[in-house]
């Protein structure tokens, strides 16, 4: 799976650009980008969400336990990968019928959070019990909402290109290509607003922050994300309306 986000609509976290740190991407852009992906992934569909968004989804190569899925509804994009192992819960507690998949709760969980909140997204987001990773996009709001189960079992990436766009991908080869340095594993545990930036959901009343990662030569080569025990934060998700829409910068 990809996702490529225009700065416009994702800002790329403190962090996972360094300005000391060679690059090392190749020039194309985004087209080159998705023409790779394309490439090594046979089958691939690639999908423009607007003017500054784009997805791809492949089931090749794809891990039979952790398998991807690929759902759309009401111009919110989902691509899921991995298995949830309470989704008769999460069936129930979201009125979903009985053959809804992962990728189709997730936007229930989405849409609920957004409209029918405030609730703690913590807390919606560590209710689904399994290995998993996501990623989902809001086209008609911009809206960007990322996440990756506690024990990081689903290999995820993400970092920002030479034109800082938000890249996404369970790909670390095609991460190595376009990003060079300057991506990480997205951290395991946590989720990622538009609005609210980083935050964990086993930890919420912690900042997430960079820390620099050194290689075998010492030399800087991305970040990896820690939770700061000494600062804490806010982590709810105002709905649609409210003062504070958490659908929009």
């Amino acid at each position: 799976m990809l996702a490529v986000f225009d700065q416009k609509i994702a800002k790329c976290p403190e962090g996972l650009r360094w300005p000391e740190v060679e690059d090392g991407t190749k020039s194309g852009g985004v087209t080159a980008l998705l023409d790779d992906f394309s490439s090594v992934h046979e089958g691939a569909v690639t999908v423009r969400l607007g003017s500054a968004a784009f997805i791809a989804f492949s089931t090749d190569k794809q891990n039979p336990f952790l398998p991807r899925l690929f759902a759309s509804v009401d111009d919110i994009f989902c691509i899921f990968q991995g298995a949830l192992i309470n989704i008769p819960l999460l069936k129930q507690q979201y009125g979903l019928g009985k053959n809804a998949t992962e990728d189709m709760i997730v936007l229930e969980v989405y849409r609920t959070l957004r409209d029918r909140g405030p609730y703690p997204v913590d807390k919606v987001v560590r209710d689904l019990n399994g290995k998993f990773a996501f990623i989902l996009f809001d086209s008609s709001s911009n809206s960007i909402f990322i996440a990756a189960d506690a024990d990081g079992a689903v290999p995820f990436f993400w970092g920002t290109d030479s034109e800082d766009h938000l890249i996404v991908s369970d790909d670390v080869e095609i991460m190595k290509k376009h990003c060079g340095n300057h991506f990480a594993p997205f951290p395991k545990g946590c989720f990622y607003t538009s609005s609210g930036g980083l935050q964990s959901f086993e930890h919420p009343l912690n900042e997430v922050k960079p820390v620099p990662r050194v290689d075998s030569k010492g030399e800087v080569c991305g970040s990896a994300f820690v939770v700061d025990t000494k600062v804490k934060r806010q982590t709810s998700m105002p709905r649609v309306g409210s003062a504070s829409d958490w659908s929009k910068f």
